[in-house]
């Protein structure tokens, strides 16, 4: 318990969520609760290095629609880490890690998340435990007890998105 803060009761979330990630623009995107790993991923296209002013930074794509490219969003972030990320399957790649603000539940975190180019078994975005010990508890029989988009979501083609 000794994460727990008194003064932020910690909030239920199920093994998958809806979350938002404002820095980015997005406002709901799945992703799978994942406590087996220490820092949060995303699934990044053209994912592109770069110097600005001296220091690294990183371009990239998300697609925040699963099974779909509609709404790509491009986002420049300075490199806050590197890191050696074993995967599932045992390959380890160094990885470029930012800083994003990420919405779960009702509560706002920051969150260490390493960029990756491949597909999170069909969900764009992994939260570790760095952002869960944040005051979040996981509650693995339970699904999007943050809520979910309101409806319907609609996409830049206007046709209405996935739930």
């Amino acid at each position: 318990m000794g994460h727990v803060s008194v003064h932020h009761p910690s909030r239920l979330v199920g093994w998958r969520e809806w979350i938002g990630l404002p820095d980015l623009g997005v406002d709901w995107m799945k992703a799978k609760i994942d406590t087996g790993a220490q820092t949060s991923s995303l699934h990044a296209f053209a994912l592109h290095e770069f110097e600005r002013d001296g220091k690294a930074w990183v371009r990239f794509e998300i697609h925040p629609w699963q099974r779909s490219s509609d709404d790509a969003v491009q986002v420049e972030l300075p490199v806050h880490d590197r890191r050696r990320v074993r995967s599932s399957s045992g390959h380890a790649e160094k990885r470029v890690v930012v800083l994003l603000e990420l919405r779960l539940t009702d509560r706002s975190v920051l969150a260490e998340v390493t960029l990756t180019r491949r597909d999170a078994m069909g969900f764009r975005m992994l939260i570790g435990r760095q952002a869960l010990r944040q005051g979040f508890l996981v509650d693995s029989a339970a699904s999007y007890l943050g809520g979910k988009p309101p409806r319907p979501v609609r996409r830049a083609n206007n046709r209405p998105a996935e739930a």
